[in-house]
């Protein structure tokens, strides 16, 4: 298992000279993270995450997880997961990209578990859409919030809660009610504490968007299947893997480089491309981890996600002859599943004879082909990251390159990676509008301000 950065493709727009004159510096910004004495040290607990849960201090926590996932399976056919950003997205990230986009209609039709994810947004719909399954089948809950007072999941796990009171009573609704939280303080913790859910960690030194490798992210991804012990173990070989701090020797420390240099030289969004449907959502995971950790202060790279080729008959217009201020991080499997085999047509009216027979993974190769090529002469770079196959270690291996190169480009940029002030804005706003007490003064402010519109 490893990612493999290939950088055949950039020579036109980065030279080596450029790489070996940022080098020090990347060597400094990992030795400022692996020793604590960086911005935002006290949140860099997931650098260990992956050995904590395999043989120390979250072994525990790790069985407990497998336990409470074989409960839910037994007791229910679907779990809401109820959480928004980080508490999220990593879980249902790895979660399509290891069981596919398609997973809820597999799962349904055959002995396993549906997952669906609630408290994400504020979309009145989309949450009746989601009453409606859990008004035919059995249901749990795995409530994912470190204070339990943020609105969107706060609103989803009072209708969902309370919905499992009505159809199993107090005793059956907290058997079916999981909670990842602080483990000491906060609304969610005591309310659990009172009713008797079972609770997991999200420990104090983890932000939400590097959380995926904690009870966060691996009791749905347990409940889906998913093998977490060799999720884990990917992860930790990552950790091994990633420490040197020579960038001809260490790919994220090459990519963080790279990236870096691409951002001075004016190429302001980094489009992070996939080939695979069950990538789409590890866009979304990367956007938040990117765009969190590196906007702050007027800096950073734009995050963006696309999948290819389907996004090449919307995108590719503008990245080939467009405005030159975007780079691709392509993300290659070299195995994504089970292939299949263009069928000869005796007519042949389509003229797709020539392709007959043959995989379409090949026909996909080709395409990514085509279009590197096609892309880098529109003066387009792409960075590619090659990872050997679709699989938990592969998967576990990927994520903790991506966390790591996050750290260490934010760094490099002079920034605290760790930290969100930005992110509160808007929910401050909201709560002064809707009239939440305290907030009275800025809602006198906020209406005149729309008033002026």
């Amino acid at each position: 298992m490893s990612v493999k950065l290939n950088d055949r493709y950039l020579r036109e727009f980065v030279g080596a000279d450029e790489v070996s004159t940022l080098a020090p510096f990347v060597g400094t910004a990992l030795e400022l993270l692996e020793g604590g004495k960086g911005a935002g040290s006290e949140f860099t607990g997931w650098l260990n995450l992956p050995r904590e849960f395999i043989s120390g201090i979250y072994a525990a926590e790790r069985l407990r997880v497998i336990a409470a996932a074989e409960r839910i399976r037994k007791q229910s056919k679907v779990l809401f997961v109820i959480g928004i950003g980080g508490s999220y997205l990593g879980a249902r990230a790895v979660l399509e990209l290891l069981k596919g986009s398609l997973y809820n209609n597999t799962a349904a039709v055959g002995d396993g578990v549906e997952i669906y994810f609630a408290g994400n947004s504020l979309s009145s719909s989309y949450l009746n859409e989601l009453l409606e399954i859990a008004d035919k089948k059995d249901f749990s809950v795995n409530v994912v919030s470190k204070s339990g007072t943020t609105t969107e999941p706060a609103v989803a796990f009072r209708v969902f809660s309370e919905l499992l009171v009505r159809k199993y009573g107090e005793a059956g609704a907290k058997e079916r009610i999981y909670a990842t939280t602080d483990k000491a303080r906060g609304t969610l913790k005591t309310l659990s504490d009172e009713k008797g859910y079972e609770t997991f960690t999200v420990p104090d030194d983890v932000g939400g968007r590097f959380s995926v490798l904690t009870a966060v992210g691996l009791l749905p991804l347990a409940v889906a299947g998913v093998d977490i012990d060799k999720l884990l173990l990917g992860a930790d070989t990552a950790a091994a893997a990633l420490r040197e701090r020579d960038v001809v020797k260490n790919d994220m420390c090459r990519y963080a480089a790279l990236r870096n240099i691409l951002y001075r030289k004016g190429r302001a969004v980094e489009m992070f491309v996939g080939y695979e449907n069950s990538f789409v959502l590890f866009g979304e995971w990367l956007k938040q981890l990117f765009g969190e950790s590196e906007g702050k202060a007027g800096k950073g790279l734009f995050p963006s996600a696309a999948t290819f080729s389907t996004d090449l008959h919307s995108l590719g217009q503008y990245l080939q002859d467009g405005a030159n201020i975007i780079f691709e991080t392509v993300v290659k499997f070299k195995e994504a599943g089970k292939d299949y085999f263009l069928p000869k047509d005796g007519e042949n009216r389509d003229g797709l004879n020539f392709l007959a027979d043959r995989p379409i993974s090949e026909v996909k190769e080709q395409a990514f082909l085509g279009t590197v090529l096609a892309h880098t002469d529109g003066g387009t770079p792409n960075i590619v990251l090659e990872v050997d196959r679709i699989d938990e270690e592969n998967v576990g291996y990927l994520i903790y390159f991506f966390e790591k190169a996050c750290a260490v480009s934010g760094y490099l940029l002079g920034v605290n990676p760790f930290d969100q002030p930005g992110v509160e804005g808007y929910k401050n706003n909201m709560f002064a509008l809707l009239g939440k007490a305290g907030y009275e003064a800025a809602a006198t402010e906020l209406r005149g301000k729309l008033a002026a519109l």
